[in-house]
């Protein structure tokens, strides 16, 4: 079957829909998690990577210890209730400054989420991660590694050709180090999610590592964000018929920090999802950024309001 082509009419008002109803919008309810895109390079090219991350694309360019920190100290200095911090991108351990980035984030006494494919990238800064659990301990650093299904073949037509190996090796060596590992896959299969999360267990348990497949915070299940798809868009009345809080979406707790390139600095966007779209950037502070978001973007429908997804648990 075709896929159904997006609506052209559609997404094209900040506030009111293709129908003429009042977009739904998002206020900030509180900053409880800052993400920062450390840059979109990664060793991978995946075949649906909603933000082209590759070994060319370098539209985020990497962040830097310094500029991370001085959104560290804007969240202490306004009274921010941040309790995460998360970084993604790209493949966050390709930024030479990750390991001083994290430091910073743990000596704060905040918690940190990297998400990683745990490839050769990873490998290359063991000795520094070690340092990190044996001097900030496990409770306040999460690895969340990207195994796209529990199947090699599938997560090899996601990630490419002898791209399973290198990464079940590396969540291994993370369980076995000690480290707090999660996983994060994606709903790409004919599979329910029983189905898919018993998958995973069976996998978790063939490789000895102690990680809940039934628990939604420790194994995510991505929705897929395919733009061919058609979706809704989300009106004022939605969060009625749908029995659905604007407080349960992402960008109601959360924002990211991205670099463009040639940029002069760092810029703050609504979520981890749309770090391309100009309607999205809230400006380049965190006292900027507090603002209500129209829900004016495909992946606001699908993603997060009716996917029910979060980058963070």
């Amino acid at each position: 079957m075709l896929p159904v082509l997006l609506d052209p009419a559609k997404f094209k008002d900040a506030r009111t829909t293709a129908k003429g109803e009042p977009r739904a919008h998002v206020a900030l309810k509180s900053l409880e998690t800052l993400w920062f895109n450390t840059g979109t390079l990664c060793n991978l090219t995946c075949r649906n990577c909603y933000i082209e991350s590759s070994p060319r694309n370098d539209r985020l360019v990497y962040l830097t210890a310094a500029e991370v920190t001085g959104y560290l100290e804007e969240i202490e200095r306004d009274g921010h209730a941040t309790k995460l911090i998360g970084f993604t991108g790209g493949e966050p351990f390709m930024n030479p400054e990750l390991p001083a980035m994290l430091d910073e984030v743990l000596s704060r006494g905040l918690k940190a989420n990297v998400l990683t494919n745990a490839m050769k990238p990873m490998h290359k800064m063991k000795p520094a991660l070690l340092d990190l659990l044996a001097r900030h301990g496990r409770s306040s650093l999460t690895i969340r590694v990207s195994v796209d299904h529990h199947e090699r073949s599938l997560h090899e037509e996601e990630r490419g050709l002898r791209s399973w190996k290198p990464t079940i090796d590396g969540l291994v060596w993370l369980a076995k180090a000690g480290f707090d590992v999660h996983v994060a896959g994606r709903h790409f299969s004919n599979e329910t999610d029983d189905e898919v999360r018993a998958g995973y267990a069976r996998l978790f348990a063939r490789l000895g590592v102690p990680i809940d497949a039934q628990d939604a915070a420790t194994l995510v299940l991505f929705p897929e964000m395919d733009p061919t798809v058609d979706v809704p868009e989300i009106t004022t009345a939605c969060w009625g018929i749908l029995k659905k809080s604007p407080d349960s979406v992402m960008c109601a707790s959360a924002r990211m920090v991205v670099k463009r390139k040639g940029a002069e600095r760092p810029a703050v966007v609504a979520c981890t999802l749309l770090p391309y779209d100009p309607q999205f950037e809230l400006g380049g502070t965190l006292a900027e950024s507090v603002g209500a978001v129209r829900l004016n973007h495909p992946h606001c429908a699908k993603f997060c309001v009716l996917g029910g997804a979060a980058c963070s648990a």
